[in-house]
């Protein structure tokens, strides 16, 4: 069966080397591993940002031959950064994501994620976690083919983190392929597959269980029946 997600020697520098993966519709992956190494970078690049090296294949289709609407239908990133400089309404914001004017989509998404009392409000004056929310909307507004979100879960309380996770269950159900740069240990279970990362480099892959021994090495600490603690060995 042909892979979703083909990437063939993506490569972004300075953060990350050159590497290859695939990965097929219906999965929820986590890029773990320590600041620095390269799950940004690799987002960024399976997303095709200005200077990525490599090949992304989507559905076998090539993401920088496709044009700027195609594209939104292929695949969206959610960046790192929950900062917006312009003064738009969180209405207006979901809106970008669309490559179309489907209002409809826009409605979906605010009720997904409880943004109706704010989504005449500039996004700026949110809250760090309604802004997260708002721009995560926009991310997944197009139900586009590949999902790439950095740090989804990055600002959000108990209630959200979870609802998060189910509206990314759901996407992957749906058929998309979603890849999420993670730091929240305690998370991992929620997904089919992890894969680690170190100096740019995968150092692991496959499914939590089988992964959780690396990541106590990865990170220098290891797992105790109520989370994770420093590893004093």
């Amino acid at each position: 069966m042909t892979p979703l997600l083909e990437a063939i020697g993506v490569s972004l520098v300075p953060r990350l080397k050159s590497l290859d993966l695939s990965c097929s519709g219906g999965e929820l992956i986590a890029l773990v591993g320590a600041n620095g190494s390269g799950k940004t970078s690799l987002l960024r690049a399976l997303a095709r940002v200005p200077q990525a090296g490599g090949t992304v294949r989507i559905d076998g289709e090539e993401v920088d031959r496709a044009p700027e609407a195609r594209r939104r239908a292929l695949l969206a990133l959610l960046p790192a950064s929950r900062e917006v400089a312009w003064p738009i309404s969180v209405c207006d914001i979901i809106a970008l994501g669309l490559p179309g004017g489907d209002r409809g989509q826009v409605e979906r998404m605010i009720s997904e994620f409880a943004l109706g009392a704010v989504r005449d409000r500039a996004i700026g004056t949110l809250s760090t976690g309604e802004r997260s929310r708002a721009l995560l909307a926009r991310a997944m507004v197009a139900a586009s083919r590949l999902l790439l979100l950095d740090e989804p879960l990055a600002n959000l309380d108990p209630y959200w983190t979870l609802r998060t996770l189910e509206l990314l269950r759901s996407a992957a159900q749906g058929g998309a392929a979603v890849i999420i740069a993670l730091h929240d240990l305690s998370q991992i279970n929620a997904f089919d597959r992890l894969i680690l990362l170190r100096d740019g480099t995968v150092a692991g892959d496959g499914p939590p269980d089988r992964m959780q021994p690396m990541l106590g090495a990865l990170f220098g600490v290891e797992a105790t029946v109520d989370g994770w603690r420093i590893s004093r060995r």
